[in-house]
This record gives structure tokens, C-alpha cells and sequence, in this order.
């Protein structure tokens, strides 16, 4: 059983991560979907798409869920029928869910990748990390904070919200593994705290209303 890592965010908030080896139907027998989730399922052209899917289902049992406790609002927020506060993600081989009884979470795992470089300045003042000369460690500060954002967008949920415009990532050394964030919307601004890990390429950043 490919759980991967389970982090104790706090006493109240617990993250799970599942990295996908097990075949679609491997994943498919424990799980029982709700007529919603099997037609979303089935409209999935990748496997690869389908078997997350699957894989988030089993990070909801690890916390004592099933599929027909979750569901999404007009935004595509997902949320559990207890009030408990949820967040998922998937990137390529991996999956990972946060869950916490009160505070606003949000979850983001990103494959590092060159093509960051490119897209930057869409969604941060890149001049500010023009001093790193390491195109390798660019990449891996980027990918942090493109997830930071990701992840406040995700608690966020609200349409018009620009990563460039009002999500706002502090300045932060790699070796931290923490940071903090701010949205500043309609007037109103929200404080986060946010932490990162790195393992396999990837980048996993988490977040948390404070």
C-alpha cells in the first residue's frame, strides 16, 4: 500500500500523501463512488488522471472517509460533509490530500520543472531572484512559490483572483522549509502560514489560515 508520507501539520490538521504504482483496477476495488464521481471518472481520457482519482479516495479512508463524504461547490472547492476543511492535489505519480477540523487548509505538489523559468513572471516579480545564478536552485524556488500560491488559491476559491496581482509569498531561505503568505482582494486581506518539503523532484507545499 503505496502511502507515502503522513505529516502532523498540528493537532487538529494531517497530511497525507500517496504515490501511485498500483494498476486502475487495483485502485478501483476497495473504492465505491457515488454516480457523480463515476461520471466525472469516466469522462478522464488519462489513466494516469483516473488513477489519482482512485488514489485520493484511499487518502480519504486513511482519514476515515469516503467518497460520498466529499463534494464540490460552484467553484470547484471540495469540502466533507462533516465541516471539516479539505484540500487535494495530483501531480503525475503522486497525490496528496490535507484535512483539518477548523482552519482554511490548502495543498499543492509540484514536479520541478524547467519550463517555471519561462512562465515566471505570470505569476511573480522574478526580479527579486535574478541574484540566484543556479538555474537548478531557481527552479526549486520558483516551483515553492508557484505552490504557495497554488495553495492559497485553492483556499481562496474565488473567480478573478490573480496569482501576479494578490497573492503575496514572503521572502524565504530553502534550508526554512516554512514561509508566509498574503491575499489582498476586494479590500480584505488574509494571513497564511506556509510550509515545503522536496523529495523526488517534487515540491510539496502546504498552507494554513492563521
Amino acid at each position: 500500500m503505496p502511502l507515502y508520507k503522513t505529516i502532523n501539520v498540528g493537532s487538529s490538521i494531517k497530511l497525507h500523501v500517496w504515490r501511485i504504482e498500483e494498476s486502475e483496477s487495483e485502485l478501483a476495488k476497495s473504492v465505491e463512488l457515488t454516480p457523480y464521481c463515476q461520471k466525472r471518472m469516466n469522462g478522464m481520457k488519462s489513466e494516469m488522471h483516473r488513477r489519482g482519482f482512485l488514489s485520493i479516495r484511499h487518502l480519504l479512508a486513511e482519514e476515515g472517509y469516503e467518497d460520498a463524504d466529499l463534494f464540490y461547490d460552484e467553484f470547484g472547492k471540495p469540502h466533507l460533509k462533516d465541516g471539516k476543511k479539505i484540500s487535494i492535489t495530483h501531480s503525475n505519480n503522486f497525490t496528496g490530500i490535507i484535512v483539518s477540523d477548523e482552519l482554511e487548509v490548502g495543498i499543492d505538489i509540484e514536479k520541478q520543472r524547467d519550463k517555471i523559468l519561462r512562465i515566471a513572471h505570470k505569476f511573480t516579480p522574478i526580479e527579486e531572484d535574478r541574484t540566484i545564478a543556479n538555474s537548478v536552485a531557481l527552479i526549486r524556488k520558483l516551483t515553492i512559490v508557484w505552490g504557495s500560491k497554488e495553495s492559497l488559491y485553492k483556499i481562496y476559491a474565488e473567480p478573478g483572483l490573480s496569482f501576479l496581482r494578490h497573492i503575496d509569498i514572503k521572502d524565504f531561505s530553502m534550508a526554512d522549509g516554512k514561509t508566509s503568505g498574503e491575499i489582498l482582494y476586494k479590500g480584505k486581506t488574509s494571513h497564511y502560514d506556509i510550509s515545503f518539503l522536496e523529495f523526488e523532484g517534487f515540491t510539496l507545499v502546504h498552507a494554513v489560515g492563521s
